[in-house]
């Protein structure tokens, strides 16, 4: 792996972040060796019957990370590109995610490598059930907990609920989270991650004395994450000045009309065609003048080859691992505020975690309260990183890294090691 490669590795992102907070918190070397080391690793192959016949087999994927402070919780994502070293590098980032804001999961990933713009409804059911049933073992509401991510979504999670709950002979509602609301799903969960994203980066403002009307947003990746928090911000008065997705971006300095966007993209499935802006490459779009770039789209898309043309004041992490460790350095230096992925987007499993408890409750929760909880959880994890920051001298991705360490780190130490 070359150097460039490393750069662009999640597992490898992860693993130079864990490394600075650990000497930061001047760990025991056999309790950082246990923090790093994941707990089980699993691979499948997931034989699968083609509509036209033909057997076809994948590759799937499950990495559960930590079981320290409760079950193990993570999304499953499909895509062509998915592999054993970005589910594990994931998985970790979970478990710091769970333990950043403070909710009893440790962290999982799970993915198949396939290409879901090849699949059809029926196979992709197919792949998803014989995954579950592949994994079956070693999920369920006390030990592994699955989402939603990348190319996933509600229908995915009613599936792998039925599958489970078909194996085990009652209906285990809890057994996924992301579901939709009439199978155990939770009210405010569509929107949580992005949500999240919007209250951290009111935080943010707070701290720099701007108001959101008067502040400039770049969203780059338009997916669920994507477009919730771009209509979140955009009716709470931020002006959304661009927007991203696999086919390019739109631009408009006087601000983009974002319910019209995405009733577009809902009928066309792409932001191509969008007459509301100028066209934009959806690369070039992240090096474009703004207040807030929030980056929702994929890994590594800010790294040193374009940190250095970054224009953003405030950097707010909707995707997983959208900046590598070396743009960290850069965006620092610069006096980019990052609010790091571990934080920004961990209203996703915050909300899923409240999903978990009304399932378990069989009582669920109006909206309003789901929220006014969710809000209470972000800005008192944000508080924390920005505290840690502070108090460690380090950015805040390296902030978050080491209270979310240090909370694993003492439960270990609570818990003791069983042999």
């Amino acid at each position: 792996m070359d150097v460039v490669d490393k750069e662009l590795s999640v597992y490898e992102s992860m693993a130079a972040r864990f490394d600075i907070a650990v000497q930061k918190l001047n760990l025991d070397p056999g309790l950082e060796r246990y923090l790093r080391t994941p707990n089980r690793e699993i691979i499948v192959h997931i034989p699968v019957t083609m509509d036209n016949g033909h057997l076809e087999v994948f590759d799937g994927f499950r990495v559960q990370h930590s079981i320290a402070r409760g079950p193990c919780k993570g999304g499953v994502r499909y895509g062509p590109h998915v592999t054993l070293d970005e589910i594990r590098g994931l998985a970790a980032e979970m478990t710091w995610k769970c333990a950043v804001v403070n909710i009893p999961f440790g962290g999982a990933k799970g993915g198949i490598a396939c290409d879901v713009e090849r699949l059809s409804p029926g196979e992709l059911e197919r792949v998803t059930r014989r995954y579950t049933a592949e994994i079956l073992d070693y999920i369920g509401p006390e030990r592994d907990v699955p989402a939603p991510d990348m190319n996933t979504n509600e229908q995915t999670m009613a599936w792998i609920m039925d599958t489970y709950s078909m194996h085990v002979r009652h209906t285990t509602t809890a057994v996924v989270t992301g579901k939709p609301i009439d199978l155990g799903g939770s009210a405010g969960r569509r929107e949580a991650t992005g949500r999240g994203c919007m209250m951290t980066c009111d935080e943010a403002l707070k701290r720099f004395g701007r108001e959101r009307q008067d502040t400039r947003v770049i969203v780059h990746g338009f997916g669920n994450v994507g477009s919730q928090a771009a209509r979140l911000m955009h009716e709470s008065g931020y002006k959304i000045i661009g927007v991203a997705d696999i086919s390019g971006g739109l631009y408009n300095s006087r601000g983009l009309d974002i319910p019209a966007l995405i009733e577009h993209v809902e009928e066309d499935r792409t932001i191509e065609g969008f007459k509301g802006g100028e066209s934009i490459g959806n690369t070039e779009i992240l090096e474009q003048d703004c207040d807030v770039l929030l980056p929702a789209a994929t890994e590594s898309v800010i790294n040193s080859r374009n940190a250095e043309r970054i224009k953003a004041r405030i950097l707010v992490e909707g995707a997983n691992s959208p900046t590598t460790p070396p743009a960290d350095h850069i965006l620092f230096d610069r006096g980019v505020f990052v609010i790091p992925d571990i934080l920004a987007n961990a209203g996703g499993v915050t909300v899923s975690y409240f999903e978990w408890v009304q399932d378990r409750e069989g009582y669920f929760w109006s909206e309003k309260v789901v929220n006014e909880r969710l809000h209470a959880i972000m800005v008192s994890a944000f508080d924390q990183v920005v505290g840690y920051g502070e108090r460690y001298n380090v950015n805040n991705r390296i902030a978050a890294y080491i209270l979310a360490i240090d909370r694993v780190a003492f439960t270990l130490k609570l818990r003791g090691i069983y042999a």
